[in-house]
């Protein structure tokens, strides 16, 4: 059963820590819920940065003919990174297991990464590789490949042997209507000697019914058809369930083991596999799962030719977000985009169609699709956001093996895109609001304030009350307002100590007041803004 909204509530709380010694609670403005209003202001989803123009981690192996889907993990003592890379090739077809692999690489500071000599699959001649999983072979009749890889890291896990869990699509090894492909899991207690779960697929996915209707409740989804030549096409019409991609978490608010990723919807006749959505399933124990649920698709605002690729989900600050992929079927590409949500299952999509990470030019690797995670490595001063990417599209095929190994002309490759600490969602100045004392007739003045003013908030107990903004160009103040929103003398705008520099955490402060000299209760935070772009805030208990 899931928690009830009230539950979720009170996780939710608890996962901010907002009640102990020196606890604190840090509001972002990735949607309006803790706004009361915000006049002269306009809201935009950031562009992160991207480290280089090239990969970081680039495929120069023969196994490597393109790399893509990643997972990572930072071990937050040591600073060690893991990585797992899915690598895809065709030039040797002699053994279908080694098509497409999950390989592994570490770094000391996620900049300069190592793939290390392992012994665990050879890639034919090549003895030494760095392959750490290899597919089951596929499935007689030439069906589809293993695919993507999810890695969750739990150091604290009971089991050893299971502190590192993965999600990946393969094919089943059964005969008919036991066969089929879906979502395999494995474990490993250090992320490169791993052991596949003996029980095979744990969710079954559709596959070859693409326009059909769906079957009839008293049928089955295995239909068989024959060809005029005598060769069997195996059909799994399932409606509703997760494709090949999805991306795996821990839900501390849900307590469940919780995978997004892609879902078929189907098309304007009913016929099945027309577009792909968001989709999600759930675990207590990573082996048994729930039935996916259909979550999010695209929109009346979207234009007709766009659809989710897969839509991987991480948690942040008790909240969820998602840096989801969207296809465009008539050019190929992929673009991320920024989403967030209060609960994980309803999506907000107001910076849809926003690039965050956006393409490369023409010549460079990411310049066709950009193939985001679920593990971004979030440090106190920056949130790192590695992705896979290929220079051509990620359907169909195309390119996969134009990397020549040593060529420096990479044609697919793992990239970073970084974002300052909690820097998801600007509020900034809109440019075209009303100003104040315009004229008609006068040439048209741009504007340069705004505020947003918070819901009421205790401050009770609070300490300090920082800003994380951008005030190069102008400047920010904090004013405080009781609860009925009357002024409150000393804690005005014209009181406030002015911040005009970039800093992720600005201390308001106030000429002769402090929070200090406050009476306890509930008051409006009004920030006010010159020419600057807010992120969060974040206010701390003594």
């Amino acid at each position: 059963m899931k928690p009830s909204l009230p539950v979720l509530a009170c996780l939710f709380l608890a996962c901010l820590n907002l009640n102990g010694h020196g606890a604190e609670r840090t509001i972002l403005f990735v949607d309006d819920d803790d706004v009361l209003y915000r006049p002269g202001t306009l809201k935009r989803a950031v562009e992160f940065t991207k480290h280089s123009s090239d990969p970081v981690i680039a495929p120069d192996r023969e196994w490597e003919g393109m790399i893509g889907w990643t997972s990572v993990y930072r071990h937050p003592e040591t600073g060690r990174y893991q990585l797992w890379y899915q690598a895809y090739q065709e030039r040797r077809k002699e053994d279908k297991s080694l098509k497409c692999t999950v390989c592994y690489a570490e770094s000391d500071d996620g900049l300069k990464w190592t793939k290390p000599g392992l012994t665990l699959f050879p890639f034919y001649e090549q003895k030494a590789t760095n392959i750490v999983l290899i597919g089951a072979g596929g499935m007689k009749g030439g069906y589809g490949d293993r695919y993507c890889n999810s890695v969750v890291v739990e150091p604290q896990e009971k089991d050893p042997a299971r502190r590192y869990k993965m999600a990946y699509y393969d094919w089943g090894t059964g005969e008919g209507e036991n066969s089929g492909s879906g979502t395999h899991v494995a474990f490993s207690p250090d992320g490169i000697h791993w052991t596949k779960h003996e029980g095979g697929i744990v969710c079954k996915t559709p596959f070859g019914g693409k326009g059909l209707q769906p079957p009839f409740a008293d049928e089955g989804p295995y239909v068989e058809d024959v060809r005029k030549d005598g060769t069997v096409v195996k059909k799994w019409r399932i409606p509703i369930g997760m494709s090949d991609a999805m991306d795996v978490f821990y839900d501390p608010l849900r307590r469940v083991y919780a995978a997004y990723g892609k879902s078929w919807t189907p098309g304007p006749d009913g016929g099945l596999a027309w577009k792909h959505g968001m989709a999600r399933i759930e675990s207590r124990d990573f082996i048994h799962w729930s039935k996916p649920e259909l979550l999010l698709t695209v929109n009346d605002r979207d234009p007709p030719h766009l659809e989710f690729h897969t839509s991987p989900v991480f948690m942040h600050l008790g909240r969820y977000f998602s840096i989801n992929q969207i296809l465009d079927r008539s050019a190929g590409t992929i673009d991320a985009e920024f989403m967030s949500s209060r609960d994980g299952l309803r999506w907000d999509r107001s910076f849809a169609n926003a690039w965050v990470i956006p393409r490369g030019p023409p010549e460079k690797f990411d310049a066709g699709s950009i193939i985001t995670n679920g593990t971004p490595v979030i440090t106190d001063e920056e949130m790192r956001f590695y992705y896979g990417a290929y220079r051509g599209t990620a359907i169909g095929g195309v390119g996969l093996n134009r990397q020549e190994v040593g060529s420096k002309d990479y044609y697919s490759g793992v990239g970073l895109a970084i974002t300052p600490r909690d820097r998801l969602v600007a509020v900034g100045i809109h440019p075209h609001s009303p100003v104040k004392g315009q004229k008609k007739g006068q040439p048209k003045k741009l504007n340069t304030i705004g505020h947003v003013t918070l819901r009421a908030l205790d401050l009770t107990g609070i300490q300090s009350i920082t800003l994380n903004a951008d005030a190069t160009q102008g400047s920010l103040r904090l004013e405080l307002l009781n609860e009925d929103g009357y002024r409150l003398r000393g804690y005005t705008k014209d009181d406030a100590v002015p911040m005009t520099t970039d800093d992720l955490a600005h201390e308001a402060r106030w000429a002769e007041k402090s929070l200090g000299d406050l009476p306890p209760g509930r008051y409006l935070l009004r920030i006010h803004l010159q020419s600057a772009d807010l992120f969060a805030v974040t206010l701390k208990e003594r």
